[in-house]
């Protein structure tokens, strides 16, 4: 008897090990664009400083493992009009810069959405084969509310909108219901800052440490290291926005760990494999 229960023991010590290793990510940010030159911390962070500057970048992030090959975020085509107020210099198309990593864009299995910000989403038909994560409320706003009387379509461009009506129609869209999900094993979403109606942040499991794309949910460091909220318009709610980066603190052994949407110094804060691109490490 007693063999029978160290047995049944062992093995269920191995299985849970074997499930503990196939859930381990690598993730990667990868670099596309830039804004010339950089900007004052203030238009930024509410309450920032005027007289310090951010250098802001535009990215999309790669996890890959558990025969999943995923991005948050997609990022966007160059010839869109909203891009014009941010003088891009360095533009690379998204899923040109999965070269830089071997990849190909039909090697996408799976897009996870922080927001439906044109910056975020426009490139999201560069990557026929990915499967589309997006929180639900985020999504009925986006697609309806925003655009009605009384709605607020800042940062969001119609074409996009078609693009992810495309996605839906094509099976190729699943809508995440609210906080806390893990929508693929060692990768969970998380919802409360409201820079959009609904946005939602990505935790991933990497084996060693876990790692929060916090996409534009924390739009710079600044934010975080002196928890104050972004500017006007980079959220609906700014005590949320607040109390999500103090909870983001909570979910992470380290804070170096939780990666700001825009901030250019995430180029210099983690090893460079290629130029333009860091592995979160």
């Amino acid at each position: 008897m007693k063999n029978v229960i160290l047995f049944v023991l062992i093995s269920f010590i191995a299985s849970k090990s074997a499930w503990s290793q196939s859930k381990k990510y690598e993730v990667y940010a990868l670099k596309f664009a830039s804004s010339s030159p950089p900007w004052p911390i203030s238009n930024w962070v509410d309450k920032g400083p005027k007289d310090d500057s951010v250098q802001i970048d535009f990215m999309i992030w790669l996890i890959k493992g558990n025969g999943k090959t995923v991005l948050v975020d997609a990022g966007f085509l160059n010839d869109i009009p909203d891009a014009k107020e941010f003088d891009i210099v360095s533009y690379i198309r998204p899923d040109s810069t999965l070269q830089k990593l071997g990849l190909k864009p039909t090697d996408i299995t799976d897009i996870i959405l922080s927001h439906p910000h044109w910056d975020h989403i426009d490139g999201l038909d560069l990557f026929p084969n990915a499967q589309v994560w997006m929180q639900q409320d985020d999504f009925y706003y986006y697609v309806g509310a925003a655009w009605q009387k009384g709605g607020f379509a800042g940062g969001f461009n119609k074409r996009d909108v078609r693009k992810l009506i495309d996605k839906n129609l094509a099976g190729k869209l699943t809508l995440v219901n609210g906080d806390n999900q893990e929508i693929i094993p060692g990768i969970k979403v998380f919802t409360g800052s409201r820079h959009t109606f609904n946005s939602q942040y990505v935790l991933v499991e990497t084996g060693t440490n876990k790692v929060i794309v916090a996409s534009d949910n924390i739009w710079v460091y600044y934010s975080l290291e002196h928890m104050q909220p972004a500017a006007a318009g980079g959220t609906y709610d700014p005590a949320g926005y607040i109390k999500a980066m103090q909870r983001m603190k909570t979910l992470v052994t380290n804070p170096r760990y939780i990666i700001p949407g825009h901030d250019g110094k995430i180029f210099s804060n983690f090893p460079a494999v290629k130029e333009g691109v860091v592995k979160i490490d």
